[in-house]
């Protein structure tokens, strides 16, 4: 059986990155709870060319695969910094450019940083509707983490590490059970087969 394909975005445009680390975080739960093909990508591989693209052709190829990468996963990680109140500018432009039809149904994560604790319901009021408008099935537990819950770009705060490992869980459960389901469907037409 393929093993589910889970990829990582994260909006960072500098490495380090706490938000990178906190999806790193949630990719790592889900590995360490089912067998998953699991890739981290960041803006910074997608390269500058990424804001200069007013359609998907005109996409430089590094861009563009950070395109297909998402539309072609079973399952997505998903974290911005918080810019003004919501995900930056140059996450929602890449969203903006995904198929409306390829997320539909998708388990997604939902993370996010920033400065402080003010920002927090930002995964509610900002992230949730654009998901809910690609149809995906987005996980309940959406985590929020503040500068002050890393330490050396390292995230330390115990609560948020837990609510990373739960969303890591429901991750990886939506997606070995849509395997299965997968399996089992492809199954059918065989079994019917050598009935007859």
């Amino acid at each position: 059986m393929t093993r589910p394909r889970l990829v990582g975005l994260s909006a960072n445009v500098q490495r380090p990155s706490k938000t990178r680390a906190l999806v790193d975080a949630v990719l790592r739960a889900a590995g360490a709870r089912g067998a998953l093909d699991a890739r981290a990508l960041d803006f910074v591989d997608a390269g500058p060319g990424l804001g200069a693209a007013w359609t998907r052709d005109q996409l430089p190829p590094p861009a563009r695969a950070l395109l297909d990468a998402i539309e072609a996963a079973d399952g997505l990680v998903v974290g911005s910094p918080v810019y003004k109140g919501a995900y930056t500018g140059l996450f929602k432009h890449l969203f903006d450019l995904v198929d409306p039809g390829a997320l539909a149904g998708k388990p997604v994560a939902i993370v996010a940083t920033g400065g402080g604790a003010r920002h927090a319901l930002v995964v509610e009021h900002a992230f949730r509707p654009l998901f809910g408008f690609f149809g995906a099935l987005q996980i309940p537990t959406a985590i929020y983490a503040s500068d002050a819950d890393f330490r050396e770009g390292v995230l330390v705060e115990a609560g948020v590490r837990a609510r990373a490992a739960e969303a890591g869980g429901q991750l990886a459960a939506l997606l070995a059970h849509r395997a299965a389901q997968g399996a089992a469907h492809r199954a059918a037409p065989v079994a019917l087969a050598a009935a007859e």
